[in-house]
């Protein structure tokens, strides 16, 4: 068995898919890189199959008419074969000197029959143009350097939340979740990192910066124009951890909160977006997705209208939108996430 499975979702990715392969190649033989060409219209396919045959026993070329990112990751997560799953966007890279340092660790781990469920480390953005890039790290938060529990686990500052880019889980959990990612749907690594959490039982962090997130290019599905465009993707990923994660199952307290205010930035985003598009058909799919949460959860539609962005909603509208855009733009200059 590999150790580890990382999966590579492809769709018109030929400009940029070897630089993110080559930064894989380097895991050996503890590595399956699996490229999910995504129905892709320029040399992506023929890219995969070049590396396929140059490394037949560590890179798989798997080829599928256009599903869009989570179904690429869904048929990724089906054909692995390794103990550990990554996914790396096509467009992403993983760091030279941590990479090594992560197998390393995880082969520990196994070899010592402690392998954690989630296997946590930093990543940075990688903006375009930008000279000093921001590391996202957990240092403070997560126990370092050894298997813990949630109970060990401290409170996670703004801005500082477990993204898809900084987890590896084991897996047999993955797949014991039951988890199915909607197809032709953008936004979707929020339900890859948020739907299994419950079923992760401890955790390992390692302080190492391992997941450059490249960030900037205009056709991104993260620039704020692509995000309005794309809105109703966004408000059904919304709606998926709204409906699929039962929060009043969660017994430990530390993940309850953590998965609260998971849910609560995820939906101040939806909501920001919505009004920044400024139509009157955006402000009705506002409210209703909020009274979509007051139907299904009411404790949960009371925690949220306690927040910055709940409250700024009920002031009155000359005073309160302006508000939240501002709050947005220094948030957006604070963390150069799009």
């Amino acid at each position: 068995m590999k150790l580890l499975s990382i999966i590579v979702p492809s769709y018109n990715s030929q400009d940029y898919l070897a630089q993110c392969i080559e930064s894989l190649l380097p895991g050996g033989e503890d590595v399956e890189i699996l490229i999910i060409n995504d129905g892709s219209k320029d040399r992506t396919a023929e890219i995969a199959e070049e590396y396929q045959s140059k490394y037949p026993t560590i890179v798989r070329a798997i080829h599928q008419e256009n599903k869009g990112h989570g179904g690429a990751v869904n048929t990724g997560i089906a054909q692995a074969s390794g103990r550990y799953l990554k996914v790396v966007d096509s467009d992403d890279w993983l760091d030279a000197e941590a990479y090594p340092q992560v197998l390393e660790t995880l082969k520990r781990l196994v070899a010592e029959e402690q392998g954690p469920d989630l296997f946590i480390a930093n990543y940075i953005y990688d903006k375009q143009g930008k000279t000093n890039k921001r590391v996202i790290h957990y240092r403070g938060i997560i126990p370092t350097n050894r298997i813990c529990t949630w109970d060990e686990v401290g409170t996670f500052k703004r801005g500082h939340y477990i993204l898809m880019h900084s987890v590896i889980y084991r897996t047999d959990l993955i797949r014991a979740s039951g988890m199915k990612l909607p197809e032709h749907t953008f936004y979707v690594d929020n339900l890859y990192v948020y739907l299994p959490l419950p079923y992760v039982k401890n955790l390992y962090y390692l302080d190492v910066n391992l997941y450059h997130y490249f960030i900037g290019r205009s056709d991104q599905s993260v620039q704020e124009k692509t995000m309005i465009k794309r809105i109703d993707q966004q408000l059904l990923v919304n709606r998926l951890m709204l409906n699929e994660v039962s929060l009043e199952s969660i017994n430990n307290p530390k993940l309850f909160w953590y998965m609260i205010h998971y849910f609560e930035i995820v939906t101040a985003i939806t909501s920001i977006m919505l009004v920044l598009s400024g139509t009157g058909e955006h402000e009705e799919k506002r409210k209703a997705l909020w009274a979509d949460i007051e139907r299904h959860n009411p404790l949960l539609h009371w925690y949220l209208r306690r927040g910055i962005v709940g409250r700024a909603f009920h002031l009155p509208r000359w005073f309160g939108r302006p508000l939240l855009i501002a709050l947005y733009r220094i948030a957006q200059g604070l963390f150069g996430f799009n």
